[in-house]
């Protein structure tokens, strides 16, 4: 089997019905059968926030993980996949973007020079006009990195691995915690001061191997607190088909301390909490979500009119797109569907 009808088979297993997990260790494996990758950092994405929700690492940058999220949330450099999620071309390579100068990169110089790595090729994988997922992928070493061809080959699977990702992300039931929310309180080197026995069971369930003493979501969103000062609330499904919210804000210490920490909470959500995003994660298009939030407010078609000012034709067409989306086939089963999580 050729090159290009290897990519093709790949392309066609992103619309298998795989999880995001499965598809991630399934699309990591068939990429090495079409070019060369050392080390490989693939994410999910909160569309929202595109911040990770979970990742897939390999050795040795496993052992960098804190290293790694300092530089993407700490630190200016190229490629960084805020930036390449908003940009018109969302894949790019150390080389391309440095114009072969891999030593004004502070990632390369910090974090994969020690480790023996060279070229890396970055993609956010967009669907939708939304960021489901990060992919990273490293040469060791060499003179030569990613050529334009294999560039342009990670360019034509990323829509692809997105649709897939997000897909992924709603396979399965949702599965309702009974446990209460979970606090970590941390430095201001993001160090854990103190933790309860919730968020020690929050955090398992996202990183069950604990690559980093921080799970990179809970990572993720007090580094962005730090950096913006704002505070994000980061939506989170775990392996265990639970969805999360973490959110963060800073705790002052008290007078003559003069320090400060960062407490994150970690809580379980239901679908009905979850807003734009369970629709998101169905593929509706904004008018089609606009729509539909008002179906599941309950209001008829003659009060969707008027509120949106639609004709009861768009309306209707947009409610049987979603029903068309979600897999249902009435107003009863669309709330259903989304107020459970799943048809």
């Amino acid at each position: 089997m050729g090159a290009a009808d290897r990519l093709e088979v790949l392309i066609q297993r992103c619309y298998a019905g795989l999880d995001a997990d499965e598809l991630r260790a399934e699309a990591l494996s068939r990429l090495r059968g079409l070019l060369t990758i050392d080390a490989a950092f693939f994410a999910t994405l909160d569309p929202a926030t595109v911040l990770f929700t979970s990742v897939t690492v390999d050795e040795p940058l496993g052992t960098v993980t804190e290293q790694f999220l300092a530089n993407e949330f700490g630190q200016a450099d190229v490629n960084k996949f805020a930036v390449l999620a908003a940009a018109p071309d969302a894949v790019s390579s150390l080389g391309l973007a440095t114009k072969g100068d891999w030593e004004s990169s502070a990632r390369y110089v910090d974090v994969m020079r020690p480790l023996g790595l060279g070229d890396e090729l970055r993609a956010v994988l967009r669907s939708g006009g939304r960021a489901w997922g990060a992919l990273c992928l490293h040469r060791e070493n060499a003179e030569a990195g990613f050529s334009q061809q294999e560039i342009q080959l990670v360019r034509r699977l990323a829509p692809h691995l997105a649709e897939g990702l997000r897909r992924g992300l709603r396979v399965g039931a949702v599965d309702q915690a009974d446990v209460g929310p979970g606090v970590v309180v941390l430095d201001a080197e993001l160090r854990v001061e103190s933790i309860s026995a919730e968020a020690e069971h929050w955090m398992r369930e996202l990183d069950p191997e604990r690559h980093a003493e921080l799970p990179v979501p809970v990572r993720a969103v007090a580094a962005q607190l730090m950096r913006t000062s704002a505070a994000p609330v980061l939506k989170v499904r775990t392996k265990s088909g639970r969805w999360l919210a973490i959110h963060a804000s800073v705790l002052r210490g008290p007078e003559g301390d003069g320090g400060w920490r960062t407490a994150v909470v970690l809580e379980a959500v239901l679908p009905t909490q979850l807003g734009s995003l369970m629709l998101d994660l169905y593929g509706l298009t904004p008018a089609q979500q606009r729509v539909t939030e008002l179906v599941l407010q309950g209001l008829s078609t003659r009060q969707i009119v008027e509120r949106l000012c639609l004709s009861p034709h768009t309306v209707q067409e947009h409610v049987r797109a979603a029903y068309d989306k979600v897999g249902v086939g009435s107003r009863r089963e669309l709330v259903t569907a989304l107020l459970r999580g799943s048809p």
